[in-house]
C-alpha cells in the first residue's frame, strides 16, 4: 500500500532540493549558450549564500538578501567576462580561479560579517516561509506538494519557461546562440559579440547568485561553510545531461533532488537495502562521469549539441 502523504513529502522535498540547482543550472546555459564556460559556478552559488544571508540577516529583508546574491553573483560573473572576453584569459582557468576565489571569500566573510565582527554561523536570520496557492494546492498528489513552496519555488516554476521563451522565441535569444555557434558570422550581421557575451554572462550570474539565496534563505535557511556541498559542479554537469536546454535541466535538477529526498527519508528510517551514503554519493559520481566523458572524448561535446565556439575567445577580424 502506498503511502500518500509520504510520496507527497518526498515530492515536496525533491521540488526543494532542485530548486537552487535550476538556478544554477539555467544560469550556466545562458553563459554557454554565448559560448563562455563559466566553471566558477560553485564559488559563485556559494557567494550568494553568504551574502543573502548576511543581507538579510542584519535588514531582516528577504528581498534585500536575495537581491545582495544576485549582485554578488553578476559582479562574479562580470569578473570573469572581463578576464575570458575582453582579456581573452583561458576560461577554464578563469572559471576555476572563480570558484577558489568565491569559496575562500565565502569562508573569510562567514566568520566576520555577525553582529560585532561574529561568525554567521549558528545565527537565526529571515526565511522564506511555504506560501499555499488557494485551489492549486488542493489537487490531488501534485497539489499539495507543488503549490505548497516558497517564493523562490515558484519563481524557479516561471524562470525555465521565460528562459526557454527567451532562447528560442525571441530576437535576444536568436543573438545569444549566434554568438555561441558563429561569433564571426554573428559579427558581420552587426551583433555585438562583445556586449553579448557580457550581458549572457552577467546574466548567467546573477541566476546564479539567485540559486545561492534559495540555499541560505529558504531550504537550509542559516550559515554553514561549504552550504552548497558541490551544487555548482553538479550544475555544471546538468548543463550537458540537458543538452544545454532549460527545459531538461529542469528535469535533471528534480532527478537530484529525488535522490537527496529518499537518501534523507531512509537515513530518518534507520537504513534500508541501499545504504543512505550510496545514494548521497550518487548524484556525484555522476557529476564526475559526465565531466570526465566529457574532457577524453572532446567530440562528445560537439555531438551533444554544445555551442560550436564554447570556450574559443573572440578577436574581431581573427580567423
Amino acid at each position: 500500500m502506498i503511502d500518500l502523504a509520504l510520496l507527497v513529502s518526498v515530492l515536496a522535498v525533491t521540488i526543494q532540493a532542485g530548486t537552487s540547482l535550476v538556478f544554477a543550472a539555467v544560469g550556466e546555459i545562458y553563459t554557454e549558450r554565448a559560448g563562455v564556460l563559466n566553471l566558477g559556478l560553485e564559488g559563485t552559488l556559494i557567494m550568494g549564500a553568504v551574502s543573502a544571508f548576511a543581507v538579510g540577516y542584519h535588514t531582516e529583508s528577504l528581498l534585500l538578501g536575495t537581491l545582495a546574491a544576485m549582485v554578488v553573483g553578476g559582479a562574479l560573473a562580470s569578473i570573469h567576462a572581463f578576464l575570458s572576453v575582453t582579456l581573452r584569459a583561458d576560461q577554464v582557468v578563469s572559471g576555476l580561479a572563480l570558484t577558489l576565489f568565491g569559496i575562500g571569500l565565502s569562508s573569510f566573510l562567514g566568520q566576520r560579517l555577525g553582529p560585532e565582527g561574529a561568525p554567521l554561523v549558528g545565527l537565526v536570520g529571515p526565511k522564506f516561509t511555504k506560501i499555499e496557492i488557494g485551489g492549486l494546492s488542493q489537487i490531488p498528489l501534485l497539489g499539495p506538494a507543488l503549490f505548497n513552496q516558497d517564493l523562490l519555488v515558484y519563481l524557479m516554476y516561471l524562470s525555465v519557461p521565460v528562459a526557454a521563451y527567451l532562447l528560442y522565441r525571441t530576437r535576444v535569444g536568436l543573438n545569444v546562440r549566434a554568438v555561441g555557434e558563429d561569433p564571426d558570422t554573428a559579427d558581420a550581421m552587426g551583433i555585438s559579440v562583445i556586449r553579448t557575451r557580457y550581458l549572457a554572462t552577467i546574466g548567467g550570474g546573477m541566476m546564479m547568485g539567485l540559486g545561492g539565496a534559495h540555499l541560505s534563505l529558504a531550504y537550509t535557511p542559516g550559515w554553514t561553510e561549504n552550504l552548497t556541498g558541490g551544487r555548482g559542479w553538479i550544475a555544471i554537469a546538468l548543463v550537458i545531461f540537458a543538452t544545454w536546454d532549460p527545459a531538461r535541466a529542469l528535469l535533471g535538477a528534480l532527478i537530484f533532488g529525488g535522490v537527496n529526498a529518499i537518501q534523507f527519508r531512509l537515513q530518518a528510517a534507520g537504513g534500508g537495502v541501499v545504504p543512505a551514503a550510496v545514494l548521497a554519493m550518487m548524484p556525484y559520481l555522476l557529476t564526475v562521469l559526465v565531466l570526465t566523458l566529457i574532457t577524453v572524448y572532446e567530440n562528445v561535446s560537439r555531438r551533444l549539441g554544445a555551442p560550436a565556439a564554447l570556450g574559443l575567445p573572440y578577436m574581431r577580424g581573427e580567423r
